[in-house]
């Protein structure tokens, strides 16, 4: 059971238990549960595995993890095991209890339900109960109780594992010590290694005359070394290197299972003489079995159809090519550009068999988008007395080509009671006859405002937003000059794409047009580059008027140093006395600006401030950016938990158009900088550095670490960084402890709305482990913040100027649930202020690690 205590605590420490309280008392009713409520009498809960190497205790996760039973699982941190908490509140036989109280010979508990509920009432209540039950032990985790033939099989798994590492004379033994709690204990684990083995020699006996050339030509790069300490881990590597090398060398039957080592340690002084045998390849006929020697294969001929499907794998071809040996069938009409389709093809007629030019082909014909995964057969040419050549037959399967998606979706937001939007998009595959792709996309909403920011209208629908994209996708680079530099097998591919968006009474009324073409290759297998020759991005704002309509806090701010002089500004109000939207702010800012209205220095300061703000915020902006993009990730796929990654992007805006500025007569601002059709360009360099690693110690307990680091300099026709281009701070991607947008610059305070700058430094660390069955948890601690650094902004509390400026690091903790839904992860985040540089320092460390200020985060996936 568990025991609930309430604790009265003295005034001088209630403010004290209102911070940490949320610790302590599930701390309180953990540590009330009964751990050994169902361990039957004479047998102990399984506390701890201590294992003793050479006398040792080792605590490596690898080494822990060995033994066939295991603590129950413990919250990290907590220490405690909910998991057998649950399944303790679970009745193990509810039912046969039931049953026996509710009989008809149990008269008196009868009588008692029947007077509270119906039968049937009471059928449904028991059925309840049950299920309650089943959940309970469903989500819960039963006893791990000591067991002496576990214990005794773990004991020989450890001595396997250090036999598997060398040891070959490793003893373990085992002894089981009773807890000071009752019904517990920890089972003792005592391993003596001896001396470890060594290499001593390696002779080979391979029967292949072809397969011993292959290996004696790459024997250098084999895993076993001598003098290194006998690995199995390195026997079991060297077998993978010598199957690959020899597939990859034509040895096209050749399998794994050729391949077997023996080792002799027999009084050697602990050295193992070792013996790689590689077989032929053994053909069963009838009641007999008999060897073929290995040859080595080479391609004749590459098949390719089409148009393959099933029903017409009898049918006659009716249209062929031949190019560059590749000889191209099709049922109906080959639709395909030959050259784009071969040189996508890695196999060609001459070549030696090779897995990895195989793998290259399924790989780039998947990645064209225009065939379903292809089909690709070998078998031995009939025409070859030798028996040593191949024909690749691939069979490919076009995709439709049309594909049409629509979507629709009713929406409810902070700038709409009610909205409804639709989209839809328009895929078209092999436009042009090269497996191009074209994807043509629309989307158009309409809402009804909540509140009555800059809009008066009386129609229902007073928001509208339209907006349609279309991109052409090329399995190739498109380029002018030649790019030999990237072959077909890095999978090039160049983008085209543009796009439209129009909004209407929501925000600025913002009108966005967007270009660019970007190129993309992948010059090994965990590495991809991108190189955006340019990115445009065009953004105008059509109601500038509604500013202080939008950015609610900047208002409030102005209005307030404003209504401090009441005799100066009685023309800038409106009938609610307050600043007019936008005629009465205007005249404000610009009275305070002429010197009209005298302000203190710091409302002097905030004023302008706010304006520079609008001012930025308020301009038109006009990007032509090129950009290169440097990604590296080492995970091999879906399900390894143990991976780095790093990815680095260079960002150049402006130098093009500033290059032609004096050349084509720019038109020139009062300040010397230039317009495009009467719009600033923005000219900066912004890079940015993130680094995320992760640990897997095992049974789904993941420490992952993430390192961000961004800048961008404005310089020549800029000094500030647009809005859409800077850096923000906070949300369920970032410092969890902030809102987006709400942490930073530095250590202002900023009643800003939207807080933004050009520099950002941000690290994460998260450990994710098995909350309760399926559903999983994290604690984490979000590090980081954003400064304004070599720009026009001058408030030294927001500029970074060094070192000393990292005291503005802000630290957010909290906790997490996850659930997997396989295609997707729903993910949910509380996270606590920890140290707030905005506040006054001497108050800046768990002032407001509390509920009433922690920020609740949902998302989707991980964010790291």
């Amino acid at each position: 059971m568990c025991i609930f205590e309430v604790i009265f605590i003295k005034k001088p420490l209630q403010q004290l238990s209102a911070k940490i309280g949320f610790i302590i008392i599930p701390l309180l009713i953990l540590a009330g549960c009964d751990a050994v409520k169902r361990v039957p009498d004479g047998k102990l809960l399984l506390t701890k595995n201590t294992i003793l190497v050479n006398g040792e205790e080792n605590e490596a996760y690898n080494i822990n993890n060995i033994p066939y039973q295991q603590p129950n699982t413990k919250l990290p941190l907590l220490g405690s095991p909910l998991r057998l908490y649950i399944y303790n509140w679970a009745r193990p036989d509810l039912d046969s209890i039931l049953q026996v109280k509710l009989n008809d010979n149990d008269q008196r508990t009868l009588k008692f339900w029947s007077a509270i509920l119906s039968r049937k009432q009471l059928d449904k209540y028991i059925e309840f109960k049950l299920d309650f039950n089943d959940v309970l032990k469903n989500f819960g985790e039963e006893p791990s109780i000591i067991s002496d033939n576990y214990s005794g099989r773990s004991a020989n798994r450890l001595t396997e594992y250090y036999n598997s590492k060398g040891w070959f004379n490793a003893k373990t033994s085992y002894s089981i010590k009773k807890d000071s709690l009752e019904k517990s204990g920890q089972v003792i684990y005592e391993v003596e290694t001896g001396k470890p083995y060594f290499i001593d020699s390696l002779k080979t006996l391979i029967k292949s005359p072809a397969a011993d050339s292959i290996y004696e030509r790459h024997k250098n790069a084999s895993f076993i070394k001598k003098d290194a300490q006998y690995e199995l881990l390195d026997i079991n590597a060297e077998t993978s290197r010598i199957t690959d090398l020899m597939r990859n060398n034509g040895l096209f039957h050749f399998d794994q299972e050729f391949i077997s080592f023996v080792g002799d340690s027999v009084n050697t002084n602990h050295k193992v003489n070792l013996e790689l045998n590689i077989r032929n390849r053994e053909i069963r006929a009838r009641d007999s079995i008999y060897e073929l020697p290995l040859k080595v294969h080479k391609i004749s001929k590459v098949n390719i159809t089409t148009d393959y499907g099933y029903a017409l794998r009898d049918t006659e071809y009716s249209d062929s090519i031949e190019l560059n040996d590749h000889h191209l069938y099709a049922y109906d009409k080959i639709r395909y550009k030959p050259k784009y389709l071969t040189d996508a093809v890695f196999i060609e007629p001459g070549d030696t068999y090779s897995d990895e030019s195989r793998n290259q082909t399924l790989i780039r014909l998947s990645q064209l988008g225009t065939f379903r995964y292809p089909d690709l057969r070998f078998s031995e040419d009939p025409d070859d007395p030798e028996g040593t050549d191949l024909i690749a037959n691939i069979m490919l399967t076009p995709l439709p080509k049309f594909n049409l998606r629509a979507d629709f979706d009713v929406s409810t937001s902070n700038i709409q009671r009610f909205g409804i939007a639709g989209g839809g998009s328009l895929r078209i595959r092999n436009v042009f006859g090269g497996m191009e792709t074209l994807q043509i996309s629309g989307r158009a909403s309409i809402g009804d405002s909540r509140t009555a920011a800059g809009s008066n209208s009386p129609e229902l629908f007073d928001i509208t937003e339209i907006g349609a994209d279309v991109s052409l996708t090329i399995p190739r680079i498109f380029f002018p000059i030649r790019t030999n530099f990237i072959a077909p097998e890095m999978s090039p591919s160049t983008s085209f794409t543009t796009g439209i968006g129009i909004q209407q009474n929501i925000g600025l009324d913002k009108q966005n047009i967007t270009g660019g073409i970007n190129y993309k290759w992948t010059p090994s297998e965990n590495l991809n580059y991108r190189f955006d020759l340019f990115d445009i991005q065009y953004v105008r704002n059509l109601n500038v008027s509604n500013y202080f309509n939008v950015y609610e806090n900047s208002y409030e701010e102005l209005n307030n140093i404003a209504l401090n002089y009441p005799s100066q500004v009685t023309g800038f109000l409106n009938e609610n006395g307050n600043l007019s939207i936008p005629d009465g702010s205007l005249a404000f800012i610009n009275a305070v600006q002429n010197s009209t209205i005298t302000l203190t220095n710091s409302e002097f300061s905030d004023v302008v401030n706010i304006e520079e703000r609008r001012q930025r915020l308020t301009e038109d902006n006009l990007i032509l950016a090129t950009s290169f993009t440097y990604f590296k990730n080492t995970r091999k796929n879906l399900f390894d938990d143990e991976f780095t990654s790093f990815r680095a992007k260079l960002e150049l805006a402006g130098n093009t158009l500033s290059a032609i500025s004096d050349l084509v007569g720019l038109e020139k601002n009062d300040d010397g900088s230039s317009r495009v059709l009467g719009v600033k360009f923005s000219q900066y360099v912004k890079t940015e550095l993130d680094f995320i690693k992760h640990w897997d110690f095992g049974n789904d307990n993941i420490l992952a670490f993430r390192a961000y680091g961004g800048i961008a300099i404005p310089y020549g026709n800029s000094n500030s960084i647009p809005f859409i281009r800077s850096f923000f701070g906070g949300g369920s991607n970032d410092n969890r402890a902030w809102q987006a947008y709400r942490l930073g610059p530095g250590s202002t305070n900023s009643p800003n709305d939207f807080n933004e700058a050009n520099m950002k430094l941000a690290f994460n660390l998260e450990q994710r482990f098995t909350f309760l069955g399926d559903l999983k948890g994290a604690i984490f601690t979000d590090v980081g913040n954003i400064w304004n650094a070599l720009d026009n902004v001058d408030d030294p509390q927001a500029t970074f100027t060094g070192i000393s400026s990292l005291e503005d690091i802000a630290v957010g903790t909290g906790f997490g649930l996850r659930y997997d839904f396989s295609f997707f992860v729903l993910r949910f985040d509380l996270g606590f202020k920890t140290y707030d540089p905005a506040l006054a320092e001497g108050e800046r460390w768990f002032k407001n690690t509390n509920f009433a200020n922690a920020v609740y985060n949902v998302g989707i996936n991980y964010p790291f």
